[in-house]
């Protein structure tokens, strides 16, 4: 191969600085030949869809519909109805199980109520909060701040949009105002000048009669002061012209008056001096009419007024600032226009036990300080109980209505699952015990939607996977043991580091064979790790709660049993697949480094 990395024929493979590898030059590639294509993805694509339109399965998913959650739905909208009136609507609290509707069913009314406040022009903001991601007290008070201040800054953008088109108007209006008067300017200098005219140039083209004999001869009579003539035809006084003196006179009157009515016009516009007229009244197609300004300068003052508003807004850090400059930058932000805010804060109990009561009390204390909005707080949570751990004044503001969701029976889920499959699924992709089953499985777990939900589109998507054509009751099973292995693993994946080694202690042990595990044989294994990573060795108390808070998570099964005068032990069994979990576990950095420990167990004399 030369110095310079020349291309071999025949061979994609090229050596660089010693090493080889493969070229990444595709210019001589032909992307379009048929035969390159490995068809990856034609096999998977060649037969039909299961789903119409997935998204409808998923948690996230708002339906336009809530069947058997009208109750709580009308009591929500019963509460809320004060905001579209301009007043402050009762804070509200939501409990139920997981998967009971409670997020979905105050989305879904959240959503119906900004409608309908745009609809009757009544300002009113709803913002959604999840508590288990936003969980501190600082990011809660940052989110809901750069929310409010990026909705002042589309009002105020739409604010100064619509003066710049008044502005605009009011320009049109000026320039056809003044075409209007110059027009009426010609006109009236058009009228002198044939006033001024001789007063036998006849409108008429044709030539003028002669005289008669009597006035004939010379135009005596008109030097020594006679009148001219009549014009043959004409009756009408009103249609005699004169050049004397006086005739000239009226017509210099009636310029005078015409050019006097045409500056009271003007002030009556208000365009004019201030002095002719009453300068703010302004007539009925005038732009201002309508309008509280007076003139140019008001709007173009409020524009000006609007723009420094808009820089003067300070985006809040993630991090950073003390909690009471976001709290105060907060507060400006909901209060600088009017309008009822409801924050919705999902999954309140995490806030509280993260960071404490702080937030609801500032939340539920703000109304005494705001000026111009209202502020209202629906709270939802799983813990019934969690208020028990607020302050009194906290819990007596925020409670103000409470709402409770029940579980769904199998029969309510089959209905919620019918009525989302219609949209989810092509015709005839689903057999007709799938939706029963999946709403067994769900009921099983305290009527769980979510579960059922998430049953329904994991068995279409197995089917999908093996080229299925209709969804049967073989893949609800296999979605059943799916969902449970994940849930396994992701429960495991964030566990803390103790109780993963609590835990990899078990697995060794009845990897080896040992079961019916006690507390002793699990600690003494669990030291041997601890040495292994350089961790923190807990006492043999502290091991026992960790072993029952996995026995409560449904990891292991610990079971308290007698053994006579030996007293009480506990035996500890797995109850997660083994190799999966050990995989999950070995995928933390620090477990990974363990290295293969053979457990020494002590031996028993079996009862």
């Amino acid at each position: 191969m030369s110095d310079d990395n020349s291309e071999i024929d025949g061979s994609d493979e090229v050596e660089i600085d010693g090493t080889s590898g493969f070229s990444t030059n595709f210019e001589k590639t032909d992307l379009d030949n048929e035969e390159s294509n490995q068809g990856l993805f034609d096999d998977l694509l060649s037969g039909e869809p299961i789903f119409e339109n997935k998204e409808v399965l998923r948690p996230s998913y708002t339906p336009h519909e809530l069947p058997h959650r009208s109750d709580q739905i009308n009591k929500m909208a019963t509460i809320l109805v004060a905001a579209l009136r301009g007043e402050t609507p009762s804070n509200i609290l939501i409990y139920g199980k997981t998967g009971t509707g409670k997020t979905a069913s105050a989305k879904f009314v959240s959503k119906e109520l900004e409608s309908t406040s745009q609809k009757y022009s009544v300002p009113c903001d709803v913002e959604y909060i999840n508590c288990e991601v936003t969980d501190t007290q600082y990011r809660v008070l940052a989110q809901l701040a750069n929310k409010f201040i990026e909705k002042n800054e589309e009002r105020i953008d739409a604010r100064v949009a619509d003066l710049e088109s008044l502005l605009e108007a009011l320009d049109e209006y000026e320039a056809d105002l003044e075409a209007r008067e110059r027009e009426a300017a010609e006109s009236t200098d058009l009228a002198d000048d044939q006033t001024a005219s001789d007063p036998f140039d006849f409108v008429s083209d044709d030539p003028p009669e002669s005289i008669s004999d009597d006035s004939s001869g010379d135009d005596s009579s008109l030097e020594s002061g006679g009148s001219p003539p009549e014009r043959k035809g004409s009756s009408d006084p009103a249609d005699r012209s004169s050049p004397t003196d006086e005739t000239d006179q009226g017509a210099g009157d009636d310029t005078d008056r015409t050019d006097g009515d045409s500056t009271d016009r003007r002030a009556g516009d208000g365009t004019g001096d201030a002095s002719a007229g009453d300068s703010s009244t302004h007539p009925s197609d005038h732009p201002l009419e309508s309008t509280s300004f007076e003139d140019r300068e008001a709007i173009e003052a409020e524009i000006d007024e609007l723009e420094a508003d808009k820089e003067s807004f300070e985006e809040v850090p993630m991090t950073g600032w003390p909690t009471d400059r976001v709290y105060s930058v907060f507060f400006d932000a909901v209060d600088y226009d009017e309008r009822v805010v409801v924050i919705m804060l999902d999954e309140i109990d995490k806030l509280v036990e993260k960071s404490g009561d702080d937030t609801l009390y500032n939340l539920s204390r703000m109304n005494s300080e705001l000026e111009n909005s209202r502020v209202s707080i629906i709270g939802i949570s799983n813990d019934l109980k969690f208020t028990d751990f607020l302050d009194p004044r906290v819990k007596s503001s925020l409670g103000e209505e409470e709402i409770v969701f029940p579980p769904y029976d199998a029969n309510q889920l089959r209905d919620i699952l019918e009525h989302r499959s219609d949209v989810a699924f092509q015709g005839g992709a689903l057999s007709d015990d799938v939706i029963p089953l999946c709403a067994a499985f769900a009921a099983q777990e305290h009527g769980d939607a979510r579960r059922a939900l998430d049953l329904l589109r994991t068995a279409g998507e197995l089917a999908e996977r093996s080229q299925a054509e209709t969804i049967v009751e073989d893949h609800v099973r296999q979605a059943q043991d799916k969902i449970e292995l994940d849930r396994v693993v992701e429960v495991v994946r964030t566990l803390p580091t103790q109780s993963k080694l609590v835990l990899f202690s078990i697995i060794l042990l009845e990897k080896n064979g040992v079961h019916s595990i006690n507390t002793g044989e699990v600690f003494n294994i669990y030291k041997r790790l601890c040495e292994e990573i350089d961790a923190d060795v807990l006492t043999q108390r502290r091991v026992t709660d960790l072993i029952s808070e996995l026995d409560m998570l449904g990891i292991v099964n610990a079971v308290v049993v007698s053994k006579g005068r030996y007293g009480r032990t506990k035996e500890i069994s797995l109850s997660v697949p083994l190799e999966e979990t050990e995989a999950v576990l070995l995928s933390d950095s620090r477990l990974s480094d363990i290295d293969d420990i053979q457990p020494f167990v002590q031996a028993r004399f079996e009862n």
